[in-house]
């Protein structure tokens, strides 16, 4: 499915009046992001409890926690023909109806291979979030706006992580600072993976109360609807009938990539595509997801009480919001390369301050206060240069880089990649953990300081470039 719409012919503005209600479409659509955060990161609050009420060690614990992440890949991999063929509403409205069961399910599971089972379909239902929100918006949106428009689905998924993570911690205050304790008669981390009903039911009401994209109604020979939902987005200064006549010469024009199309070069992939794979893999290896996975975990291993370890778990994602804002500023005035490089040192520095600050023994099962203070701020540290850099510049860059013939193919082959990386490192964690935490964290160190020379000698910027110019 293509996020592209043709788009000029005097369509590049919306008059006021029309532009709150393509807010409102935007917004609605982004509440796929919101759920996108929400579910990914809500497993924060249940590590320890899953881990206790189903004794299992740390390799069987990751893979519940990670298994998610397959269903993510599928999910990500099917979307676009799914909504091709059903439209972008119903694809919408399939993925609200998978959040609900997986959280239905996941809150009130019979066994530990059930709870896998519900955390593949949520894991699904993210994968069609991952690809339908950005593609609708972009497909809805007067051209003129669609790059603010555009900006609602990632801050959508920043704002979804930080409120899991404050639902998490308001709820475990609730059951007296106890994973497993009572609460509305289930345990404590039960009703934190059965909260997500509410933004999920929430997402398919949504779904009903706005327009099905323009794009996929000329699709399917839908002319007159599409005009009058183009009338809606776009005013009425407009000639509607060129307008449908431009986006079906432009969708006659775009050309279906394949995987077949990647092929070249002297290591089986083009070496363009490469560097897609390497900027997707850098991008999990550095460890950002064991931040919004396994914090809670993480700090409560080191001495942190559960009631203050889940509050850092909602700072941190409150520091991952500002940084996605400063990213969001800066990423067409700075440039994507400076922008990733800069993080990049960012992030070496908080990484070795936290792989510093674990190497020191507990004492009476605490780091020392100096080591603890360093790795706790260590933390928020990384959180914000990745969040002001990688979290940010890779998706654009991912959305640039690529050959117009090669794009929507090498940039799901990248996707692919970024899923597998943020599965690799979400299933070793506890056991790279239980190993040894400092060492852990200095191999994190690694992968940040070699994606300094990655991007200096095989990353070109695609600030103000043409995607034509691409190649």
């Amino acid at each position: 499915m293509s996020r592209t719409q043709a788009g000029s012919s005097g369509a590049g503005t919306a008059h006021p009046d029309h532009l709150g209600h393509v807010i409102f479409i935007a917004a609605a659509a982004a509440m796929g992001g919101f759920l996108f955060g929400y579910d990914s990161s809500v497993i924060n609050g249940a590590v320890e409890a899953i881990r206790d009420r189903y004794d299992v060690g740390s390799a069987v614990l990751a893979q519940v926690i990670a298994v998610a992440l397959i269903g993510c890949a599928i999910g990500a991999a099917t979307a676009g023909r799914i909504a091709d063929r059903i439209g972008r509403i119903r694809c919408m409205q399939i993925a609200a109806v998978l959040f609900t069961v997986s959280a239905v399910g996941s809150a009130l599971p019979f066994a530990l291979w059930d709870l896998a089972m519900w955390r593949v379909i949520g894991g699904f239902a993210i994968g069609m979030a991952s690809v339908i929100g950005p593609a609708y918006i972009a497909e809805v949106s007067p051209p003129a706006y669609r790059g603010r428009l555009g900006s609602f689905q990632q801050a959508a998924i920043v704002i979804g992580i930080a409120v899991s993570q404050l639902v998490n911690w308001g709820l475990l205050n609730a059951a007296g600072g106890d994973q497993r304790g009572e609460l509305m008669g289930l345990e404590a981390w039960q009703v934190m993976l059965g909260v997500m009903v509410i933004p999920a039911v929430l997402y398919g009401l949504l779904s009903f109360a706005i327009p099905e994209s323009p794009r996929f109604l000329i699709s399917v020979g839908k002319r007159e609807r599409a005009k009058k939902i183009l009338e809606e987005v776009e005013g009425k200064d407009v000639d509607f009938d060129a307008r449908v006549t431009e986006i079906e010469h432009a969708m006659h024009r775009e050309e279906k990539s394949s995987f077949k199309d990647l092929l070249g070069g002297s290591f089986f992939f083009k070496p363009i595509v490469w560097i897609g794979i390497g900027l997707s893999v850098f991008q999990q290896f550095v460890g950002i997801n064991v931040a919004f996975y396994y914090s809670s975990t993480l700090w409560q291993s080191v001495g942190v009480n559960p009631a203050d370890s889940f509050f850092y778990s909602f700072t941190t994602s409150i520091i991952n919001i500002i940084g996605t804002v400063i990213a969001m500023i800066f990423v067409d005035r700075v440039g994507r390369k400076p922008l990733a490089l800069i993080g990049s040192v960012g992030m070496v520095v908080g990484l070795a301050l936290e792989a510093w600050a674990f190497s020191f023994d507990l004492v009476d099962g605490k780091l020392p206060a100096t080591q603890g203070w360093v790795a706790l701020i260590a933390a928020h540290l990384f959180v914000l240069f990745f969040a002001l850099s990688w979290g940010v510049v890779v998706w654009v860059f991912l959305g640039e880089m690529f050959p117009n013939r090669i794009r929507a193919a090498a940039l799901g082959v990248a996707a692919s990649a970024q899923w597998i990386a943020n599965w690799a490192i979400t299933a070793s964690f506890p056991s790279l953990a239980d190993w040894n935490l400092s060492g852990t964290y200095v191999i994190y160190t690694i992968f940040a300081a070699l994606s300094i020379p990655f991007v200096l000698k095989f990353v070109k910027e695609t600030k103000g470039k043409a995607l034509e110019e691409m190649g």
